[in-house]
């Protein structure tokens, strides 16, 4: 937080007693599309995946995120009353769900969380912008190594098509990437 903001003790209490601590088990799902969309969510531990299911049954990952990250549902911020994404636990976690309400009470009481939240989510659109651009213009393999350096060890919680939706890949493709980074370290 205190990249954008310098919050006082009192903008904190206010903050900290509208969480809800949320634990969470290694696949669990969070939030099922079609549930209501009532929380933005702090992972507090642990990562999480988000992603949408299409009319044929394939998941798209929308996005990963790893302790000390706000993730969920922007959902939760409009009119729309369901969600259409799925969130799952990829590893034993907790979430710190931020109620619309609450939220809503925090803007209004305390001016200074309108620019965190602001700059929060202009970020978050730069990096899905950032994450649109290298989907078409930086080779798969370097996509990869990308993911590996800003989410390190998450292969281990991961499945391979999880991992190749969010980088716009085939599982077989990232299975020949792996196999040609695994020959060029050994």
């Amino acid at each position: 937080m205190r990249q954008f903001i310098e919050p006082t003790q009192e903008e904190i209490a206010f903050l900290e007693s509208g969480l809800i601590a949320r634990p969470f088990k290694q696949g669990e799902t969070i939030i099922q599309s079609g549930d209501p969309a009532r929380y933005l969510a702090f992972v507090n531990e642990g990562y999480t995946l988000t992603y949408y299911t299409d009319a044929e049954g394939a998941d798209h990952v929308i996005r990963f995120a790893a302790a000390g990250w706000w993730s969920g549902d922007l959902y939760s911020l409009s009119p729309e009353p369901v969600t259409p994404l799925t969130t799952k636990g990829l590893s034993d976690g907790e979430l710190l769900l931020l109620p619309r309400l609450v939220q809503n009470q925090l803007l209004e009481k305390y001016l200074k969380f309108e620019r965190y939240f602001r700059n929060l989510f202009q970020t978050a659109l730069m990096r899905q912008q950032m994450r649109f651009v290298e989907s078409h213009s930086i080779p798969a393999e370097r996509r990869y190594l990308k993911l590996k350096e800003t989410f390190p060890g998450i292969d281990q919680y991961l499945p391979q098509k999880y991992i190749a939706s969010y980088l716009g890949i085939t599982p077989e493709f990232l299975s020949k990437i792996r196999k040609h980074l695994s020959r060029k370290t050994a």
